[in-house]
């Protein structure tokens, strides 16, 4: 299979993230021909200049490559927020450096495995920089166990699956999770509802409600605003949402939480 056979069918997703990561059509177009030009023309050197590594996956170096030329343009050294995001968020975008928002559109917008967006930043640790410690409140043991698999799959940790309202703050009393994912009613007729709450009293963080049971958390009450997943849930939007969450409360990066 030729280079070009190789790297067709990712063009149109990398100008997709090109123009996320310029906040232009026509900005991220530019980039996204820039690399394919520069891409053609390193494959034509006959000094061996390519940055294609042998054995290397064609979308990771074509990831790299553009931003390679991104990063080359001082300007693009520092981002700001599109101004018509609500205050809240363009605080927390602000807060965040230039590296952990990169990671966050190829995980989240671009399907990328942390471990692919380590090779395309070439930074070993960036799944540290956007993974977190994950708490499920879930009665269902085949629940638990799919929303565990979701979960890591993200590149984030389980640190513990309570079917009680005693058990997740039994959990809680052992580590303060970055998410907490949680269903409503429980085991033992005890409310996940009321278990949040009393969590959310000692420290914040982001949750993240998944139940058969929406009208039971629609009631104008704490803690709400939360985000909240109707059981049967689609995986991708579980995986949309719990992305959201968390890149929107910087509180939920690893350690954060201990010290809010």
């Amino acid at each position: 299979m030729t280079l070009s056979q190789q790297i067709a069918r990712h063009i149109p997703f990398l100008r997709r993230f090109s123009r996320a990561l310029t906040g232009s059509r026509e900005g991220g177009d530019a980039y996204a021909l820039a690399t394919l030009e520069t891409l053609v023309a390193e494959q034509g050197d006959q000094s061996g200049g390519s940055r294609l590594r042998p054995g290397e996956d064609p979308k990771i170096a074509l990831y790299r490559l553009l931003l390679d030329i991104w990063s080359a343009a001082p300007i693009n050294a520092h981002t700001d927020p599109p101004a018509e995001l609500e205050r809240g968020a363009r605080r927390n975008l602000e807060a965040i450096s230039l590296r952990p928002r990169i990671a966050f559109l190829l995980s989240a917008l671009e399907g990328f495995a942390l471990e692919e967006v380590a090779s395309t930043l070439d930074v070993a640790e960036i799944a540290g920089q956007i993974a977190t410690q994950v708490l499920i409140i879930e009665d269902e043991p085949l629940i638990a166990l799919d929303l565990r698999e979701v979960v890591e799959e993200l590149g984030h940790s389980v640190v513990g699956v309570a079917r009680t309202h005693a058990e997740a703050l039994a959990e809680i009393a052992k580590v303060k999770p970055g998410l907490i994912l949680a269903d409503i009613q429980l085991a033992d007729g005890s409310s996940g509802l009321e278990a949040v709450n009393e969590i959310l009293a000692d420290f914040s963080t982001p949750v993240i409600f998944i139940t058969a049971y929406p009208e039971r958390f629609l009631l104008g009450e704490a803690p709400e605003p939360a985000f909240l997943i109707a059981k049967p849930f689609a995986v991708d939007a579980l995986k949309a949402v719990i992305s959201q969450a968390l890149f929107f409360d910087r509180r939920s990066r690893p350690g954060a939480a201990e010290t809010a």
